[in-house]
């Protein structure tokens, strides 16, 4: 049976529900958790829209709020990049992978550009990085390619980089603060 926009509805509910689904397949055992993993990293490899937007729901409902809890203080492993939304105005805080350069900062787009903080920092024009325990003002932002910034990269995020399928980082500059 097919829903909205053609696509089956089986993939519709997984898209609706991701942490249902995660929790059914927990439920279901080992081998479930296994093919749900395989979709995943198959989906985020394959560039699939289905699977990229069930993956972003699930982090935005479930890892997003507990990750916010520490990232970008002194010692963790995330930043977080706090925009301001491009219709609403709001002050948003997103956890973030930032891989410090000697002019700012990289950040792997593991969802490609269909998110809402990177089309809220594109609009503005700026944002800050909450990096290890200090902000940082940030401008100039430019979406490129990997091989763009591959030599800034630790060789274990192009790592990972490369198996995930990312193909796209953002740059961001550091600016003076505003006075």
């Amino acid at each position: 049976m097919r829903g909205p926009h053609g696509v089956p509805e089986q993939e519709v509910t997984v898209v609706r529900r991701p942490v249902r689904a995660l929790v059914v397949a927990a439920a279901a055992g080992p081998t479930a958790v296994l093919a749900v993993v395989g979709v995943v990293v198959v989906g985020m490899r394959t560039r699939n829209q289905t699977v990229l937007t069930a993956v972003r729901r699930v982090n935005r409902a479930v890892t997003n709020p507990r990750q916010v809890r520490t990232a970008g203080q002194a010692g963790a492993r995330d930043s977080l990049v706090r925009h301001t939304g491009r219709r609403s105005g709001r002050t948003y805080e997103t956890p973030i992978t930032a891989i410090p350069t000697p002019d700012g900062f990289v950040i792997g787009l593991a969802y490609g550009r269909r998110t809402d903080w990177l089309a809220n920092v594109l609009a503005a024009g700026s944002a800050t990085v909450v990096h290890d325990g200090h902000e940082h003002l940030v401008g100039h932002p430019q979406v490129v390619p990997l091989q763009d910034v591959a030599d800034q990269l630790p060789d274990r995020q192009v790592r990972f980089t490369r198996f995930f399928g990312v193909e796209e980082y953002l740059v961001l500059r550091r600016v003076p603060a505003r006075g």
